[in-house]
């Protein structure tokens, strides 16, 4: 079977990248980075419950098909092309119209760039500079930049809108976040691979470079903190990172429960998830990540965590499905989803921006289904 033949990017890619990611973690307390030690067996137990009932969720929706027939549609890879009469639909195509999307793309890099110019520096150089870099421009500009563009690349195909995707990942990139630049990379990758043809050569040279931006921006990040000293080599940190992570979802694991449901609550809040998960589970304040399995399991425990990897693995799978019939706008909204999904198996899902992400993907099902029902 040729790479081409493949479909990359259907949802099991997240079980296979949870895979990747233990691995590079083993490494890093294979070689005891800054006296890591292993973390409980019970943790790698965790770590396959979650995924576990994420490929649940994403194999659910099988049966769905074979027994309600009315909601095929949703679940098979063929179907037939659908007009566009709906009325719903025909209301709502203007936000997908082609000068709109440039228009908010452009506006939104305008954004960024003047909070750039605010900060009075380049936080991706600074860690008092980074601390402050996500502010209400970022936020404001990050959630409008990422959904036009991707919109724009799968609908519209026209070679100039990769230059402002390259503006895009300079821009976001500066602030010194490793999630919002790989986010876009991965995310615009998605959306090309869906919507054109690409060779194998392609597919290897964005591994190659989404590696290479990943690798660099962390590092550059980590070194720039003025406060912390590291002496790791650029490979060597993202073992560590790894392996980090992984210690503390160990740590979680033995205090699951813990934080009650406030986690989740700080998500839609002014709170900070990750600052409470460096307290909680490490002593010590901190923004501290935790895995896609660990802000849920502190929260509500092994079951709290079963159920959102679960929801996860059917929204994945649902919009995923979706744009195999119809793409464009809904491959789109698929590549931001799973790309953000990716980057959690590190981080953890305590972001409310891609929380809205997942919102605009779901919205979109509701419209197709809407169409498909009429």
């Amino acid at each position: 079977m040729k790479v081409k033949d493949v479909d990359l990017f259907s949802p099991y890619i997240v079980a296979v990248v949870i895979g990747l990611y233990l691995a590079l973690a083993l490494v890093g307390f294979e070689r005891h980075l800054r006296n890591l030690q292993y973390p409980e067996p019970a943790t790698f137990g965790y770590i396959m419950l979650g995924t576990l009932f994420f490929l649940l969720g994403v194999i659910v929706p099988w049966l769905i098909y074979r027994y309600f027939g009315r909601l095929k549609i949703f679940f098979n890879k063929q179907g037939t092309e659908l007009g566009d009469d709906p009325e719903l639909y025909s209301r709502l195509k203007f936000l997908v119209n082609e000068k709109l999307l440039l228009g908010i793309v452009i506006f939104s890099l305008l954004l960024q760039g003047i909070n750039l110019y605010l900060l009075g520096g380049i936080p991706l150089l600074s860690g008092y500079l980074k601390f402050r870099a996500t502010t209400d421009l970022w936020r404001i500009a990050y959630p409008l930049f990422l959904p036009a563009l991707n919109i724009l690349i799968a609908k519209y195909p026209r070679k100039i809108y990769y230059l402002l995707f390259m503006v895009g990942v300079v821009l976001f990139g500066l602030t010194g976040y490793r999630t919002t630049t790989l986010a876009i990379i991965i995310s615009v990758f998605i959306t090309t691979y869906y919507t054109r043809r690409l060779k194998t050569s392609h597919i290897i040279g964005f591994i190659i470079f989404t590696a290479i931006i990943g690798i660099a921006v962390g590092y550059i990040a980590v070194k720039a903190i003025e406060w912390q000293q590291w002496s790791l080599n650029p490979l060597d940190l993202v073992f560590y990172r790894a392996a980090f992570t992984t210690m503390v979802l160990s740590k979680i694991v033995a205090i699951q429960g813990t934080t009650g449901g406030d986690l989740f609550l700080q998500i839609f809040s002014s709170g900070h998830p990750r600052v409470t998960v460096g307290c909680t589970a490490l002593g010590y304040r901190a923004c501290i990540t935790s895995t896609i399995f660990g802000p849920a399991l502190l929260d509500f425990g092994a079951v709290g965590m079963a159920i959102q990897m679960f929801l996860i693995g059917l929204a994945l799978k649902m919009v995923y499905n979706v744009q195999k019939l119809k793409n464009n706008a809904y491959t789109a909204f698929y590549s931001i989803i799973l790309a953000h999904t990716l980057i959690w198996i590190e981080t953890g899902p305590t972001d409310i921006s891609v929380w809205f992400f997942y919102f605009l993907a779901l919205f979109a099902v509701i419209v197709f289904w809407f169409k498909y029902s009429k």
